[in-house]
């Protein structure tokens, strides 16, 4: 069942005892729209926590760690936001797999897995949709504005990205128009690089390698590189904004491996190539200019199979 902005408020209103869960490896989107959620509701006196997420990064956690569920919750309803598909819940989220009452996304690729739910692929972020909903149930405070700037913002590139729209800026207006510290979001998110994260930046550069005359470009963080410099979660966050701002390149491959042979592969395109289309193909999803898959392989193999679905949703690629 999917569901307008408005019965999905409704649905919310009714619900209590209710358990966010967010994705894997949690980005600004699902921690802050998750965060919003959890204090819209308890501002219209629900008991509202989030399933505790353990790939935090030290970015994401404060907005977060102040809602996160004590271990004898139990929950009367389950909500999921930002998760596209059941592949991308954590693992001490799958026991809610065929429990998630609603299911708020906007990802094209969403699996619709919820009992009812509701998604939006025009909107750059899930926090837009977040926003709509929770403007239904009540006033916009300062603690659902603030969680709900950090979704929007991150899941733009500070509004940068292709993928915003004059509702994007709307919503962000809203959002500071309530008086939230926007610009620390801002210095913490956008502005601020750790040491380890530019050595990070420097070793993909210099192994970078360049296919299509030059348009593809892939880069490559295996778990040795990581160890090099002792780097963390938070250092490695949004490694995939990188390969976009070389100039020439219309298609950039990060690949991260998250464990031995298995590579977490993040697309980044721009209109020559559907990033959605070419991650399908290797068992993933996202959106047009912004999507990823996972591959279990070596290396070699794994950039053989993302090139090669890569040189066929895009037709005027060279080898």
């Amino acid at each position: 069942m999917t569901l307008t902005v408005s019965k999905a408020a409704d649905l919310l209103r009714s619900m209590d005892h209710v358990l966010i869960l967010t994705h894997v490896r949690p980005d600004g989107d699902t921690v802050g729209c998750a965060a919003a959620l959890c204090a819209g509701l308890r501002a219209l006196g629900k008991a509202a926590y989030l399933l505790p997420n353990p790939e935090l990064t030290e970015n994401s956690a404060p907005y977060f760690l102040p809602y996160a569920a004590p271990a004898d919750f139990a929950p009367e309803y389950v909500v999921s936001t930002d998760i596209a598909s059941v592949g991308l819940f954590p693992e001490n989220a799958k026991s809610y797999l065929g429990r998630v009452d609603l299911a708020v996304d906007h990802h094209p690729s969403f699996e619709h897995f919820g009992k009812a739910n509701i998604v939006c692929p025009e909107a750059a972020a899930c926090g837009e949709l977040l926003y709509d909903i929770l403007a239904e149930l009540g006033p916009i405070t300062p603690a659902i504005a603030l969680p709900l700037y950090v979704a929007v913002s991150t899941d733009t590139g500070c509004f940068a990205y292709a993928n915003t729209t004059p509702h994007t800026h709307a919503v962000a207006a809203a959002l500071m128009r309530t008086g939230i510290d926007y610009r620390a979001v801002n210095k913490t998110f956008f502005r601020t690089k750790s040491r380890k994260r530019m050595q990070l930046e420097g070793a993909m550069m210099n192994g970078c390698e360049f296919y299509d005359r030059e348009r593809v470009a892939v880069l490559s963080v295996p778990m040795s590189l990581m160890e090099r410099f002792s780097a963390t979660e938070s250092d490695a966050e949004d490694l995939s904004a990188l390969g976009p701002q070389i100039q020439g390149v219309d298609c950039a491959v990060t690949m991260r491996e998250l464990r031995p042979d298995v590579w977490k592969l993040s697309l980044r395109t721009g209109p020559r190539i559907n990033a959605t289309e070419v991650c399908q193909e290797l068992g993933g999803g996202g959106h047009a200019a912004a999507a990823g898959c996972t591959v279990e392989s070596s290396w070699d193999e794994a950039k053989r199979r993302i090139l090669a679905a890569i040189s066929h949703h895009a037709p005027d690629y060279e080898s």
